[in-house]
């Protein structure tokens, strides 16, 4: 809670101190600042390591489409996947998110009439009805509330356009190069724009807080209403008629067409796959959804803490120590055919003693189909205390008269 706290205050500093006149309310894209958003992110793996193309048997009908294994952060599909493209209301992954990580959930939030007043797709607010973060998050993400966002974005910040800052730092922080918000409902503006790369990668990141994961998993939710009770139903199709599926959000106007960023868990893998003007948004996704899970699989390289490979020991009690990756290392490959995989260790061919736990000793680096699929550090499992004075002298002796 205090950290929450420490880090809305140092954004709320450093937002409020930026140069007047940037931001979404003139029209101009906001002004990116040196703020906290840098100090707390735990990264996605995400990548575009072993992107194994466009199979010549499937057919999507979307401009733009990515399918990401979440786990290994691998592209196992893409067309077009860096086109900056309208997006629609797949731009309230990235304002749920923020809510979640910078708010709490039970507060309640008065709703302004400028929120109550906003034009689309609604949940129908009122100008001073009182709601908590949790539930302005459902109408968001399940029924794809343009109000609730608003709402949202006036309690976490001052003003949306601040809070539309912290979506566009967010995004720099998850290394994405090709998206710019200028709002947090996906309304259209000219310099609205993202991927379908660039959604997956944040679909990725916004799964692994279980909190998000529930919401946009949930097929139908009641909250309060001023009348009595507001009944949401997902908009997303694929939680009813698809094995598996567990999200996350569809969006449509007229720029940005039918889009869908949808994931499926099956197996102990999840994958997620984004398609953006599509003639055929569910059927596109079942297909892309399928092809992966039929197609790939994963498969351990490595396991955190265990041991891996060996290194000399120079002066220690023992003449070598076991080392093991920092990291679970797992990579996805083809199910059938050349896995393609190629592991590639640079470590120390000697360290001197003595040896502390935990001591990086070189790294690992995982190719798949001679693309960077993975990487870990190696470290020491256990460490190697340095021999006695005496016996080193005696052994010094020993090789000096040999």
């Amino acid at each position: 809670m205090v950290f929450k706290s420490l880090v809305l205050l140092a954004a709320l500093i450093i937002s409020l101190t930026g140069s007047p006149g940037s931001g979404w309310a003139s029209g101009k894209a906001p002004g990116l600042q040196n703020d906290v958003f840098f100090l707390y992110e735990p990264g996605f793996p995400a990548s575009e390591a072993a992107n194994f193309g466009k199979p010549s048997t499937m057919h999507v009908t979307a401009d733009a489409a990515v399918l990401l294994d979440a786990g290994t952060g691998q592209v196992l599909y893409a067309k077009n996947p860096h086109q900056r493209r309208p997006i629609a209301s797949t731009t309230k992954i990235m304002t749920a998110l923020l809510a979640i990580e910078c708010g709490e959930l039970n507060k309640v939030v008065r709703v302004s009439p400028r929120a109550a007043g906003v034009e689309g797709s609604s949940i129908y607010l009122g100008a001073g009805e009182r709601l908590t973060l949790e539930e302005l998050v459902y109408g968001a993400l399940m029924h794809s509330g343009n109000d609730a966002c608003v709402a949202i974005s006036e309690h976490i910040a001052p003003r949306e356009d601040i809070f539309v800052q912290w979506m566009n730092r967010r995004a720099v922080m998850l290394g994405l190069k090709n998206t710019t918000f200028m709002n947090t409902n996906g309304l259209p503006h000219k310099d609205h724009l993202s991927t379908a790369y660039d959604l997956a990668v944040i679909a990725g990141r916004a799964l692994q807080n279980p909190v998000f994961s529930k919401i946009v998993s949930t097929r139908n939710h009641v909250i309060k209403g001023p009348g009595g009770q507001r009944h949401l139903s997902n908009t997303n199709q694929m939680l009813w008629g698809y094995q598996g599926a567990d999200g996350v959000k569809t969006g449509t106007t007229g720029a940005a067409g039918k889009c869908l960023v949808s994931s499926a868990s099956r197996d102990g893998r999840r994958q997620i796959a984004v398609v953006l003007h599509s003639d055929d948004r569910y059927g596109d996704s079942r297909r892309l959804l399928d092809y992966g899970f039929a197609c790939f699989k994963n498969e351990a390289v490595a396991r955190k803490g265990e041991h891996f490979t060996y290194i000399k020991v120079r002066d220690g009690i023992e003449s070598r120590v076991s080392a093991g990756c920092d990291r679970d290392v797992l990579v996805t490959v083809p199910v059938d055919g050349d896995k393609g995989m190629e592991k590639i260790v640079n470590k120390e061919n000697e360290i001197a003693a003595p040896v502390m736990p935990g001591q990086v000793t070189g790294s690992l680096l995982v190719l798949v189909n001679g693309e960077p699929a993975a990487a870990a550090g190696l470290t020491v499992i256990n460490g190697v205390d340095k021999l006695p004075a005496y016996r080193l002298l005696y052994r010094n002796v020993k090789k000096f008269f040999s």
